[in-house]
């Protein structure tokens, strides 16, 4: 095995315009409507590809920039959980108020599993350490926040009456509003459990790969990737219980953006 799994030149160019047109054709000819987000998501990846590449070299040389970057991607993921939540703007009119609520479900779900994996010396206190381990345990739960986050919304808007109901015989607006909505806002968890289920079975991760890319042996691979699945999974169940309560408190509406 060579260096890379993928090997640069006009045919990755090739195979790159290739799959854009092919996912965006499938999404227009089965009615789904995503051509659009589709192309806009690769576009922006490359462009974000092409700028983080070119910094990332010089914030992994320093413990604190590798920090202040950490933080920033957390600060975006905030702000897209939020715009997906409530369906209102990343970066609009309110967008900030919204990103500090999806902020703190998130950042409660990378922050004790970063704590712990750093102060057990299982990954290095360095920023090269630091940066890809915390992208990876940000993205998961981030993606779980959004997901569980947005189901208890739309529960509640379809089952509004038995909420009601609820209400009628006694309950607390936040024990109503969890009665109805919380079960699925489980399902949330199902990619990680998963991914965590069939890993080495059916994929072998980015971490797995990355070790053995880098010259590690397959258990020091192995060894890695368990700890970013359980890592994942850890980070997603706290960020799904927190904005499990936030929805449920009130602290979340869709109402708010008209």
């Amino acid at each position: 095995m060579g260096s890379s799994v993928v090997t640069l030149g006009p045919g990755l160019l090739v195979a790159l315009a290739a799959l854009l047109v092919l996912a965006a054709v499938v999404g227009r000819l089965s009615g789904l409507g995503q051509q659009r987000p589709v192309v806009w998501a690769v576009l922006r990846a490359t462009a974000q590809l092409a700028a983080v590449s070119s910094v990332i070299v010089v914030v992994v040389r320093s413990l604190w920039t590798s920090a202040a970057f950490a933080a920033l991607m957390l600060l975006v993921a905030a702000a897209t959980s939020a715009g997906r939540v409530t369906g209102g703007p990343a970066w609009g009119r309110g967008s900030p108020r919204r990103a500090a609520v999806l902020a703190a479900p998130i950042a409660a779900g990378v922050l004790p599993v970063l704590g712990l994996v750093l102060a057990s010396g299982s990954v290095p206190l360095r920023g090269v350490a630091v940066v890809p381990v915390a992208g990876i345990v940000i993205g998961g739960a981030m993606t779980a926040t959004s997901l569980a986050g947005r189901r208890m919304l739309d529960e509640l808007e379809q089952r509004h009456g038995e909420v009601e109901a609820a209400l009628a015989l006694g309950f607390l607006p936040r024990d109503a509003a969890m009665l109805v909505a919380q079960p699925v806002a489980a399902t949330a968890l199902v990619p990680a459990l998963d991914q965590t289920r069939t890993v080495g079975l059916v994929t072998l991760p980015g971490a797995y790969v990355g070790v053995l890319l880098g010259g590690g042996g397959a258990l020091q691979a192995g060894a890695a990737q368990l700890l970013v699945l359980v890592g994942l999974l850890a980070a997603e169940v706290i960020a799904v219980w927190i904005v499990c309560e936030e929805v449920a408190r009130g602290c979340l509406r869709r109402t708010e953006l008209s």
